[in-house]
């Protein structure tokens, strides 16, 4: 009886040293898979690098690309791959804006990925407070295909923080200065900015009254 009890306490033992084993393993995967998102998301670039090399771009966009101008868009945890395509658009002509441009004109390919990559990194940006806006809501999460409106979800991701780490061509827009917000999507509807995906924005925008332009703006920087 007495050896038949050991058994069984090594036995539950072993069990339980597999369990906390493959626990262990299972949060080392977890870790390692977030490591590998942020990565991807960041982009190709050295983010301990960028830090330093970004220390003009921090002085408008905020040392962890939070700006304060709601004008100035927030970088947080956007995709180091689409900042660096801004720029570079910034750098073509593409985008145009006065000190965007002078800036861009002086950054190297692999200042630019670093920098990007250190912005990439930072904790994602988020609305200082939830929008209760409906109208903004409704057409985030179900547009109005009576117009050909896709929603914007489709692209930008269930809370605008994109689709995934891999997909860098649609940006985080949930949580960005709603005053940046709008003004870039009354560009798109102007016309005065055409450098989305085959023109994708420049297309959806014009179905939009100034209304719904701004409760959109409005709902997805509470995000």
């Amino acid at each position: 009886e007495q050896a038949a009890k050991e058994q069984a306490e090594q036995e539950q033992a072993a069990k339980e040293q597999a369990e906390q084993e493959q626990a262990a393993k299972e949060q080392a995967a977890k870790a390692q898979a977030a490591l590998s998102d942020l990565q991807l998301r960041s982009g190709p670039g050295n983010p301990i690098t960028g830090d330093e090399k970004s220390a003009l771009c921090k002085g408008c966009h905020g040392n962890t690309g939070v700006s304060m101008d709601p004008l100035i868009p927030k970088l947080a945890g956007q995709y180091g791959k689409y900042i660096a395509k801004q720029v570079r658009n910034y750098q073509a002509s593409i985008r145009t804006h006065q000190i965007m441009g002078a800036i861009a004109a002086s950054v190297t390919d692999e200042d630019l990925a670093d920098i990007s990559a250190y912005f990439g990194a930072q904790s994602m940006m988020k609305g200082d407070t939830p929008s209760s806006n409906q109208v903004g809501e409704n057409l985030f999460k179900n547009g109005d295909m009576t117009r050909m409106l896709v929603p914007c979800n489709n692209c930008h991701g269930a809370t605008g923080k994109g689709q995934n780490p891999r997909n860098s061509v649609f940006p985080v827009i949930g949580g960005q200065h709603k005053e940046y917000l709008l003004g870039q999507l009354t560009n798109f509807k102007k016309g005065t900015r055409n450098n989305s995906p085959g023109g994708v924005m420049n297309i959806m925008v014009q179905h939009l009254s100034d209304a719904e332009i701004d409760a959109l703006a409005d709902y997805v920087s509470g995000l």
